[in-house]
């Protein structure tokens, strides 16, 4: 219960990867403001098994590419628990295409929901983070395709790599108020995001060929990793994007 008394937001919190952050902070003791944009039905179900952790959870229902919704997100999340100790941005979206493909629509959505999005619901985090006791934490979620080429990832991609940037500067101008700022690039990770690749199978066999561990990873392996930077033990890791991938990634 390293996160008693805590309180946690998680942007596209009610499902695959951000649901399984969720329940890990509730595990370790934390609040957690669930959010959502699409599924309010998963969004209720993951708040009830939150609050039978015994700790409080609300579902705030945004979407986080519109900055209306993001400032009214974290103002529902201050009327309901006073303030904000950790910011998970996980939320993700983008058009799955050939970069070559991409129109100016298929770019606005990747940069405005991934590297946008997570710049102002920081900004809006540290707003209520001031004045709290203890370290405090943001932790962006990434993916691989930052850095190295996935079919049909360009949008997505380098909506993450611009992220990845936003994470290095924030971690250096806000470690002075002890906010830690780092992100998780997670390997590839069977969800429902996945099912809209063209080639999701090709994906899945590829990565489990390579994958040392010799399996694909679950929300779990990435929710774990979540849970330490969030905790004292990770004092120490400031402004890094952590890899966790089962190794997929040594033999780029």
């Amino acid at each position: 219960m390293q996160l008693n008394g805590k309180v946690a937001l998680v942007t596209g919190g009610s499902r695959g990867i951000g649901r399984a952050i969720s329940l890990k902070l509730a595990e370790m003791g934390a609040d957690i403001a669930v959010n959502f944009f699409s599924n309010r039905s998963n969004a209720a179900q993951v708040v009830e098994e939150i609050q039978a952790k015994g700790v409080k959870a609300i579902s705030v229902r945004a979407n986080v590419g519109n900055p209306e919704h993001v400032v009214k997100m974290f103002q529902k999340t201050k009327e309901s628990f006073g303030g904000l100790d950790i910011l998970i941005s996980n939320a993700a979206s983008g058009s799955l295409k050939p970069a070559i493909d991409i129109n100016l629509d298929d770019w606005e959505r990747a940069i405005n929901t991934n590297a946008r999005a997570f710049l102002l619901c920081a900004q809006e985090a540290v707003k209520l983070m001031e004045g709290r006791e203890g370290p405090k934490y943001i932790v962006a979620i990434t993916s691989q395709g930052s850095k190295n080429y996935i079919p049909d990832y360009g949008s997505v991609g380098a909506s993450k790599a611009a992220l990845e940037a936003i994470i290095r500067y924030l971690a250096v101008e806000l470690a002075h108020k002890d906010i830690r700022v780092n992100g998780v690039a997670s390997g590839v990770v069977d969800t429902d995001s996945l099912k809209l690749f063209p080639l999701r199978e090709k994906i899945l066999q590829e990565a489990a060929r390579k994958t040392p561990m010799g399996h694909l990873g679950t929300p779990d392996d990435i929710a774990n990793v979540v849970g330490l930077l969030c905790t004292p033990d990770a004092k120490w890791i400031c402004g890094q994007v952590i890899v966790a991938d089962g190794g997929y990634s040594l033999w780029s």
